[in-house]
């Protein structure tokens, strides 16, 4: 299983839509509006890197509203 956060940047106002629609996409276990240089912070899994690739791609930056991702892998040190 892999696991990753995924940053967003939104379009003004669009934040609290986005996080709404993404939290409903299968593979996404946490999305939540914040406040700082990102708008909204995905926790996601899929079975390996590939798939979280497609589910980001595919899936993720599909929702109308989003400007720009930043993936980050979780890694166990």
């Amino acid at each position: 299983m892999v696991q990753a956060y995924i940053l967003i940047q939104t379009e003004v106002g669009k934040a609290a839509d986005v996080a709404r629609q993404i939290s409903e996409i299968e593979g996404v276990t946490l999305a939540e509006d914040v406040t700082g240089p990102y708008d909204v912070i995905v926790r996601a899994e899929a079975d390996n890197v590939d798939d979280l690739g497609k589910l980001v791609v595919a899936r993720v930056q599909g929702v109308d509203g989003i400007t720009r991702t930043l993936t980050c892998p979780v890694v166990h040190l």
